[in-house]
């Protein structure tokens, strides 16, 4: 258990439904629905980047340390996406039950009529530079034909033609590449497994997961919201602990072999990997 929860952190509670949540506070339904998915304060607090502090006031609905409604507001959105709750309806909640209104939006009148006066640059007329210049080449290739007329006598077309004919140049055929298919995620996970180390590659194949990987000595090497079709690939000399908030949707590569666990949508695994084959410690 980590060091930022309490025993009454882990208590269950009766009823988390959504008919039943307009009657429980803001704090008390994102504690619920944390309990609910699994997770820690520790954890929560590492995925959002939100104090343990703030995460354990904001559960008792003390919003002072987050330092005004603005504040208090963006720590309610963000600890309840951590949690898959909607966070219109704490916000909303959070408004009628604080007073706290949101400034008001900038007049935009000032600032369109300050844009109406600002005195116009003008760069160079390009185009008419160039309709000019083209002008002039017209007009000098029209005075030297007229002139090359005039000087001598019949002249040879035929034969002018064939003099300065230009040879009709070889046509080169070019061979087009071959199109090399993309890499299967399993083959992309089987070459980046050397033996020496322990390799794990999470695959977000069926939809949007919450993960955490920590690294032999402790160290958070990720902890985030994995999207939908993205993938992250971990290494360590020892071994790689993994926290996965939906592990269902996520698709497992360790040490260069597919996990074939049965895990159900929604289910929250705790896995330890380390070298040779891929049994979860």
């Amino acid at each position: 258990m980590s060091n930022g929860n309490s025993p009454e952190d882990e208590r269950p509670f009766e009823d988390v439904s959504e008919e039943a949540r307009p009657s429980v506070s803001v704090g008390r339904a994102l504690q619920q629905a944390r309990i609910a998915a699994g997770l820690t304060v520790d954890d929560v607090s590492t995925a959002t980047r939100v104090r343990i502090a703030i995460v354990h006031a904001i559960e008792r609905d003390d919003f002072a340390p987050c330092g005004g409604d603005v504040y208090a507001r963006g720590h309610i959105r963000t600890l309840a996406k951590a949690v898959r709750l909607d966070p219109a309806p704490l916000l909303a909640q959070y408004e009628a039950e604080h007073g706290g209104g949101r400034p008001a939006p900038t007049p935009a009148a000032p600032l369109f009529e300050a844009e109406r006066i600002r005195p116009e640059r003008r760069g160079p007329n390009w185009t008419a530079a160039m309709v000019a210049a083209i002008v002039v080449v017209i007009g000098f290739v029209g005075f030297t034909m007229v002139n090359g007329g005039d000087d001598g006598g019949t002249t040879d077309v035929a034969g002018d033609t064939d003099a300065t004919a230009s040879p009709t140049p070889s046509t080169t055929t070019k061979t087009a590449k071959p199109v090399v298919p993309a890499p299967d995620p399993s083959d992309s996970a089987i070459a980046a497994a050397p033996q020496d180390k322990v390799t794990v590659k999470v695959v977000a194949a069926d939809g949007p997961s919450w993960i955490s990987a920590k690294d032999h000595n402790g160290k958070v090497l990720f902890a985030e919201l994995l999207k939908k079709g993205e993938d992250k690939t971990f290494q360590d000399n020892t071994k790689i602990d993994l926290v996965l908030g939906d592990a269902g949707a996520l698709d497992l590569f360790v040490n260069g072999e597919e996990i074939e666990d049965d895990w159900q949508p929604g289910a929250v695994e705790r896995l330890t990997y380390t070298k040779g084959d891929p049994q979860a410690g």
